[in-house]
């Protein structure tokens, strides 16, 4: 009898009910295209941040002393402390594995041109810094029998590369197939392929180096030896740093020739995190079990950098601070905007709903008073003015679902490169937040209407 009453009262006032609904629905899906949106788009804007490049650089622990100024890393760094490069397959090893997206070891050294092509003769003996590094190197990972490809080609995709990166060679690292002992250099005899190498914009326009040319290098010394090598310039690299005063060759070779094998003085790693917040900023040596627990399961910056440094003996891991902040506050102020519509739309929803349910009671103060006449109690009148409420609410919110997804997509595909998909979470949510609103915008309606007295209404008074 009960849902008759409910289902009777719905149907009628259909006018009513229908902008009751529709005010709903269209704050339950700007609600849902903003939660949507919110739930999908720090994911992508966390991918899309790594374009801005690493975010976390590691050295040697021996190779700074502490020096920070209001807060920002003033730490030197001496040239004796080196990292093995056998140790990065453990990046891939630890709890936040899936979270480190690339990586890229740098050697640094001093090289010269040793001439040999007459016109690069005029450069014979000029300086130039050498950068080993890796472009796209495949690491095996021995605990998933896996190949994972990394280089500063996925650490720094925002590099512009005119022609193309120099080629890997030598197989992947940590394989025994790797020429020499895995990750432990090489020889230059066991190598048939000629050395490739990229050349900084300034570096190439300078000495008048094009792609295609072939100087030969010599590290350490000035004079033209015999342990100089041809380098076949493979690309010209634009990134308006320091990279455009050097040449950049394979790490491996670098570390063959400074008598390095096997070692890296930096290593620059590529992470997706989540915005750091006054908990994340914590002393870890000062946390509880619980605490420490919470820190290190939650992708902060500084709970992967900690992680790298367990994986990585004898290393520092710090954070860079200008990329790291920088993603932080971005996707905390798209997140707060997202929020301050989802809960505008509430406020608007709740008061529609308010401004219609107060006047659906006085439109049936009679039939209240009717009710109340033949022994309706106040929890019996104010229970069945909810339930129909209630029942709008998940007409109203079911309805402003589906169109918020459809919102959502198109504002996700637009704006942020990504649509997002229908989820049941979401559903779930959409439909406490319509019955909340509803409940919240008819309280003081229902109130009144559970306190009516029927005789003075009856009288017409």
């Amino acid at each position: 009898m009960f849902l008759r009453l409910v289902a009777d009262s719905f149907t009628r006032r259909p006018r009513r009910k229908l902008l009751t609904g529709a005010a709903l629905a269209l704050g339950m899906a700007v609600a849902t295209a903003a939660l949507s949106v919110s739930l999908n788009v720090g994911d992508r804007l966390a991918q899309e941040f790594r374009s801005l490049g690493a975010n976390l650089v590691v050295t040697p622990e021996a190779d700074s002393l502490p020096l920070e100024i209001a807060g920002v890393d003033y730490r030197p760094a001496n040239s004796g402390a080196y990292l093995p490069a056998s140790d990065l397959p453990r990046l891939k090893t630890i709890f936040w594995h899936n979270n480190i997206i690339a990586f890229a070891p740098v050697l640094d050294a001093s090289g010269y041109l040793a001439g040999k092509e007459s016109e690069l003769a005029a450069h014979q003996g000029t300086a130039v810094p050498l950068i080993g590094t890796w472009a796209a190197q495949p690491v095996y990972l021995p605990s998933s029998g896996e190949t994972f490809t990394t280089g500063i080609e996925k650490t720094n995709p925002w590099f512009h590369i005119e022609g193309r990166w120099f080629a890997a060679g030598g197989g992947a690292l940590g394989r025994a197939e790797f020429p020499g002992e895995p990750g432990k250099g090489f020889a230059r005899s066991n190598v048939t392929a000629p050395v490739e190498c990229v050349v900084g914009a300034h570096l190439a326009e300078r000495l008048g180096l094009r792609i295609g040319d072939r100087p030969y290098l010599n590290v350490s010394r000035a004079e033209e030896t015999a342990s100089s090598f041809p380098c076949t310039i493979t690309g010209i690299l634009s990134t308006g740093g320091q990279e455009e005063n050097a040449l950049l060759l394979p790490l491996r070779v670098v570390q063959d020739d400074t008598g390095k094998p096997g070692q890296y003085r930096k290593l620059y790693v590529s992470a997706l995190t989540k915005p750091e917040d006054s908990f994340a900023r914590r002393d870890p040596r000062s946390m509880n079990k619980d605490e420490l627990e919470r820190w290190s399961c939650s992708p902060y910056v500084s709970s992967i950098a900690y992680s790298i440094a367990q994986a990585l003996p004898g290393s520092d891991v710090r954070v860079i601070r200008r990329v790291a902040e920088g993603e932080g506050s971005i996707l905390r102020h798209v997140g707060t905007l997202l929020w301050l519509v989802t809960l505008a739309a509430l406020l608007a929803a709740a008061l529609a709903v308010g401004a219609s349910s107060a006047a659906s009671v006085m439109e049936r103060r009679s039939e209240i008073a009717l009710m109340k006449a033949l022994g309706a109690g106040r929890g019996s009148v104010g229970f069945l003015l909810a339930a129909e409420q209630l029942l709008l609410a998940v007409v109203g919110g079911g309805i402003g679902y589906a169109l918020g997804i459809f919102w959502a997509r198109v504002v996700g595909q637009k704006i942020f490169g990504v649509a997002p998909e229908p989820s049941l979470l979401v559903f779930v949510m959409i439909l406490a937040l319509a019955a909340g609103v509803t409940m919240l915008g008819s309280v003081i309606p229902l109130r009144r209407a559970a306190h009516f007295e029927p005789a003075p209404i009856l009288r017409g008074e």
